[in-house]
């Protein structure tokens, strides 16, 4: 039996997707860009200024300089970040600052540990391993895959130059 597409009529008349947008819009609560900006930028700046503090740290107590403290400094963020995800507070903070706590490594960091925890009760091959770089694979290939072609330019200017 073939059937007719619905049309969606509100008394007698017949209602578009633009008048339906604007009846939706009128109940939506505002979004107020300015605020979330600014939660954006300081709790980004807060992780940021963390960063250096943990660099500062590893430069004078552990006789790093400015070059090698930046990959302990990168792993105790993300350790810090993992940390927090698996306690459930990141998420309170990525809900409060929005792309504040998503850009920075601590964002990266948790949404394969995100994804990791999501999935554990599927196993640890098939689930954890097979689900936590859904999300985070493609950041992963561009970074390889952007080294790759840099490599390239680099290697092919040293030989032509």
């Amino acid at each position: 039996m073939a059937t007719k597409a619905k049309t969606k009529r509100v008394g007698s008349m017949q209602m578009t997707k633009e008048s339906y947008q604007q009846k939706a819009s009128k109940y939506q609560p505002k979004r107020n860009v300015l605020v979330n900006c600014w939660r954006a930028f300081w709790v980004g700046g807060v992780i940021c200024l963390l960063g250096q503090i943990l660099q500062n740290l590893y430069i004078h107590f552990f006789d790093f300089n400015e070059k090698t403290a930046s990959n302990p400094t990168v792993a105790t963020l993300i350790f810090l970040s993992v940390l927090l995800t698996g306690l459930g507070v990141y998420d309170n903070i990525g809900q409060y600052a929005g792309a504040g706590s998503a850009v920075p490594v601590t964002g990266f960091a948790n949404s394969i540990a995100s994804a990791a925890i999501e999935h554990r009760s599927e196993g640890y091959v098939l689930g954890v391993g097979g689900n936590m770089f859904k999300l985070a694979g493609s950041v992963i290939v561009f970074g390889v895959v952007a080294a790759f072609v840099a490599g390239l330019i680099k290697s092919i200017f040293k030989m032509i130059f």
